[in-house]
């Protein structure tokens, strides 16, 4: 790949943005790397400052950022590489909360603009609450501007004292979308059949196995599912802290769900899937909802964050922590195909509505030209 120019095509020097991203979810990784696209073929200089598991994952430097390892950790040495790195930025843009706090805290003393997405909202219990509403404080009055990627981020970014907070448009990048060719009905037969569902329904589900995705819930669901015929399969791709546990109840209770792992195909899988299901989701946009509504498989997901307005009237939405509403959901779909194809259109004329990547880098792109424009001369 050739050298990006210094130079904005009318001969002025180019605007230079820092990226900062923690460990970054899914979500979040892929919208740094479409929105670094963009803003390079716009001759933006992009750098990111993130892990160097994450530049290996999602190859910033592939689509021409110059990439800085900063471990996602708070120490003063993280700090101070990420302070380095932002020395000549004319704007700094922290995806999630803690990404923000590092970013704030390198620009301390500095006239630098400060954009921060949030993506998810964090959870916390007790003790650990107070800190996150202080944290969350401390990152909102930082920021020049906070862009929320769902109403109700941003409704708790001016809640916790932003002085400018906006939604976000955030895409879905083009890769992260199931095929929509014969190339996927092809591969839907061989996909069913490697995980084992021939001749009975393939449910998927996709995402971290930690506390906060709804497992507990949806392996609760799974036991009224038990008297169907023919008996649905729940596969359950992802890693994380909850493996064993899960593990442990699937086959202590006799369960009828798989635990695949980490994929590198979700897009080949969910394609395969007769059904689509989000029992619990930390993140405004989930990802594994948009591929669902853009692969046209009937979506069950909870009723929280960011979903509703995510898809509309394009799934099937239960209360968190309901595994009745959600088997009833689950049970209802499979036995009515009507339903499910009014689904699929639904979430068609859905995904229709979300932004583009091109949209998703005029905005971001039209926030960084206002906070870094000179001022006028009195």
């Amino acid at each position: 790949m050739s050298p990006v120019s210094s130079h904005s095509p009318h001969g002025q020097p180019s605007l230079r943005a820092v990226q900062v991203l923690g460990g970054g979810s899914a979500g979040s990784s892929a919208h740094v790397r479409s929105l670094t696209s963009g803003l390079v073929a716009r001759g933006v200089r992009v750098t990111v400052c993130a892990p160097a598991a994450a530049d290996h994952l999602y190859d910033f430097t592939g689509v021409g950022a110059d990439h800085v390892h900063v471990p996602r950790r708070n120490d003063p040495a993280s700090v101070a590489a990420l302070r380095v790195a932002c020395a000549d930025a004319d704007l700094v843009h922290a995806h999630g909360l803690h990404a923000a706090l590092r970013a704030a805290l390198a620009l301390s003393g500095r006239h630098v603009p400060l954009v921060v997405t949030w993506h998810t909202r964090p959870y916390a219990e007790g003790a650990r609450a107070h800190l996150l509403r202080l944290l969350e404080r401390r990152v909102a009055k930082s920021a020049s501007v906070v862009l929320g990627s769902s109403s109700d981020l941003v409704d708790r970014a001016r809640t916790r004292g932003a002085r400018d907070a906006r939604l976000a448009a955030v895409a879905l990048p083009a890769q992260r979308r199931p095929a929509e060719d014969e190339d996927a009905d092809r591969m839907r037969p061989k996909v069913r059949a490697e995980l084992g569902a021939t001749d009975r329904p393939l449910l998927m589900a996709v995402g971290s196995l930690d506390r906060h995705r709804g497992y507990d819930t949806l392996l609760d669901a799974t036991r009224a599912w038990r008297r169907l015929d023919p008996l649905p399969l729940l596969v359950i791709a992802g890693e994380g802290p909850l493996r064993g546990e899960l593990q442990r109840r699937i086959e202590n209770e006799g369960l009828p769900v798989r635990l695949v792992g980490r994929r590198d195909d979700i897009g080949e899988l969910l394609g395969a899937a007769d059904l689509a299901l989000l029992p619990g989701c930390p993140e405004s946009r989930s990802v594994l909802a948009q591929e669902a509504l853009h692969a046209r498989v009937p979506l069950v997901a909870v009723a929280t964050g960011g979903i509703p307005e995510l898809v509309g009237d394009a799934a099937e939405l239960v209360p968190p922590g309901d595994c009745e509403a959600l088997s009833e959901a689950v049970v209802g779909l499979l036995a009515d195909p009507g339903r499910c194809e009014r689904l699929r259109d639904r979430g068609t004329r859905q995904a229709a509505t979300w932004p583009t990547e091109d949209e998703t880098v005029a905005q971001v792109l039209s926030v960084y030209d206002e906070l870094t424009k000179p001022l006028p001369l009195p």
